[in-house]
């Protein structure tokens, strides 16, 4: 779906003065006004037209031509963005819904300009891309007008910082990489506001798919957790991979003494999320403890056969077993593939399941057992590396 929206009056039409110069140069009127002055007015707003729209990115499904104009005039009006005279700086909206970005032109290439400082603002709840368009020419567009913001524009009134592009740019942008594919966008806000409110986030995407690339930037609104998010987060593990996080343009730094408390609440915060954020679980009918047997234990065949039957009487009482496949050192006496580990199969996954949920923390030995499902056509093809 997409469409129009005009508002407002195109600066440098005059009003209608009817009959001020009908009465006074009829001639030039009637004859010349229509095929003159009209022809400048649009030539002009054409030529100017690159240079007064700007590209407005993320908007979310509810935002349509008048939400979008009424919000980005009310906004340039609070920060004292507006140069062309009372009324509202937005003339036009153009909206691709389905890839949720607008056009919006401004009345004039200064204010244009201005709307360039708005990049980051929160548009209906979320952070919104403000971005010259793909047809803006800066070596034409220098003619026309100032190309960069006022630096005595008021952004605070909006929650915005002088300089920080949609909080997205800067000293204290952060790069978060090592993000599994399967985390959502809002699992990884829920993640990093653990810290506190952010003033920009983006996850970077796949243009063809629409996928996540693994990582993201953000900018938190109290710049001064910067250093303990990064801190807090760099090296955990989540699912598969290894989180890293650092600010964008340097090194790892480490949070000043007074924000060790602060750290040690976020780290708490942290833990919690990570178990909320573990890949689903893929229930199979193959268990494989760790931590269970000795190969030590295994090297002799008497001691070997009676843990494949403690075995056997043991995790029968989860289901029924098919098989118990207990993997040994070799004759020379090298660890082979599997070695310290036990595979439980049985004939369907409820039994396997149980399996998993009685002995995964259970002391054996001194150790704690870990019981984790196993993939079965790795299982079927002797395969017990994984």
């Amino acid at each position: 779906m997409q469409g129009r929206i005009k508002t407002g009056q195109m600066p440098g039409i005059p009003p209608t003065m009817p009959g001020m110069f009908a009465n006074m140069l009829p001639m030039a009127a009637g004859q010349f006004g229509a095929l003159s002055m009209m022809p400048v007015q649009a030539m002009t707003q054409q030529a100017t037209r690159h240079a007064r729209r700007v590209y407005v990115g993320g908007l979310p499904p509810s935002a349509n031509e008048q939400t979008v104009a009424t919000f980005f005039s009310h906004v340039m009006s609070a920060i004292g963005g507006n140069t062309a005279g009372p009324g509202d700086a937005v003339v036009n909206v153009y909206i691709n819904h389905e890839k949720k970005f607008a056009f919006v032109e401004m009345r004039s290439v200064e204010e244009a300009s201005n709307a360039m400082a708005l990049d980051g603002i929160i548009f209906e709840g979320a952070p919104v891309k403000v971005r010259r368009p793909s047809d803006y020419n800066p070596s034409l567009a220098a003619t026309l007008g100032p190309s960069q913001p006022n630096p005595d524009l008021n952004l605070a009134a909006v929650g915005l910082s002088p300089g920080s592009s949609g909080g997205l740019e800067g000293p204290d942008r952060i790069f978060v990489g090592g993000l599994p594919y399967y985390f959502t966008e809002a699992q990884i806000r829920e993640l990093l506001e653990s810290f506190g409110p952010l003033r920009g986030f983006d996850l970077v995407k796949d243009r063809e798919t629409g996928n996540s690339k693994g990582y993201a930037f953000c900018v938190y609104q109290d710049l001064s957790v910067t250093d303990i998010a990064c801190a807090a987060l760099n090296g955990i593990k989540m699912g598969d991979k290894t989180l890293t996080v650092r600010r964008a343009n340097q090194g790892t730094t480490q949070p000043k003494p007074e924000q060790e408390s602060v750290l040690m609440h976020a780290q708490q915060q942290i833990a919690l999320q990570r178990i909320m954020l573990q890949p689903p679980v893929i229930a199979t009918k193959v268990v494989c403890l760790t931590e269970v047997v000795n190969p030590e234990e295994l090297k002799d065949d008497d001691d070997y056969e009676d843990i494949v039957e403690d075995m056997k009487i043991e995790c029968a009482k989860f289901g029924t077993l098919v098989n118990v496949v207990i993997p040994r050192p070799l004759p020379s006496g090298e660890m082979g593939p599997g070695v310290g580990k036990v595979f439980l199969e049985y004939t369907d996954t409820e039994g396997a399941t149980k399996a998993r949920q009685g002995l995964n923390g259970r002391k054996f030995g001194g150790n704690e057992v870990v019981a984790v499902f196993y993939p079965e056509n790795k299982f079927a093809e002797a395969d017990y590396e994984g």
